[in-house]
């Protein structure tokens, strides 16, 4: 599948706000502001709410996570095949809250190229993220740890990151979509980003613990689309 840019990536993570059939409202809300923006929004649900998200909405589902097996006996794993036969277009591959070991990374890059899903890894820092580079996922996202789920985003706090990311990525491949997360709660936060050089971001606790995560998520998709 190929994915439009700029984008923005929504993991619910396992928040009880974006959890059951609130998973699925959240989604119906994300694919609203989709729709009124033209922005490509990816809402990321947890594995169990994947089936009836994909029922619901139109827009592109991604997995949290896939474990880098084959079919067979690898009980409490999530398999490739699995998280596609129901729909899902894409997973995150090494978020910091589900950290691989790099061969690792790429095996589970490899499983979802067989299968075809688009492949997002996650990586910590700029290092990290030229590592996975050199593995061809479809798409890199560095996310410093410490400040996900802080409120302090990375394209104010420490923006030469992005930079040096952006640098070091593009060195080996000179396509690769490189996004950003960690902290982005505000439009402003999306806009600085996408300045830097990004071609998107990826939030989470900034739409799924607002008051209003339509509102929030329609900020930023306009942030976005200011920017194409």
């Amino acid at each position: 599948m190929k994915l439009n840019e700029p984008m923005i990536i929504v993991n619910f993570k396992t928040f009880l706000e974006s959890t059951g059939k609130k998973a699925v409202e959240l989604a119906k809300q994300t694919e609203k502001v989709s729709r009124e923006t033209g922005v490509q929004i990816i809402v990321v649900p947890q594995t169990i709410d994947l089936p009836k998200i994909v029922e619901t909405v139109e827009i592109p589902v991604f997995a949290q996570h896939l474990d880098p097996i084959k079919s067979g006996n690898s009980t409490g794993h999530i398999l490739a095949e699995a998280i596609k036969e129901v729909g899902v277009v894409g997973t995150l591959i090494n978020h910091s809250e589900m950290q691989l070991c790099l061969s690792d990374i790429e095996s589970s890059i490899v499983r979802a190229k067989e299968v075809g899903l688009v492949s997002c890894v996650c990586a910590n820092n700029p290092a990290v993220s030229a590592a996975v580079a050199a593995l061809n996922p479809d798409i890199t996202s560095i996310e410093p740890p410490e400040l996900i789920g802080t409120g302090i985003p990375v394209s104010k706090a420490k923006p030469e990151i992005i930079t040096n990311t952006i640098d070091l990525v593009h060195k080996i491949n000179k396509n690769m979509p490189v996004l950003c997360g960690a902290g982005i709660s505000q439009a402003e936060d999306v806009t600085t980003a996408l300045k830097l050089g990004t071609l998107g971001v990826l939030v989470a606790s900034g739409i799924i613990k607002a008051k209003d995560p339509y509102n929030i998520l329609y900020t930023f998709a306009n942030a976005t689309q200011q920017q194409r």
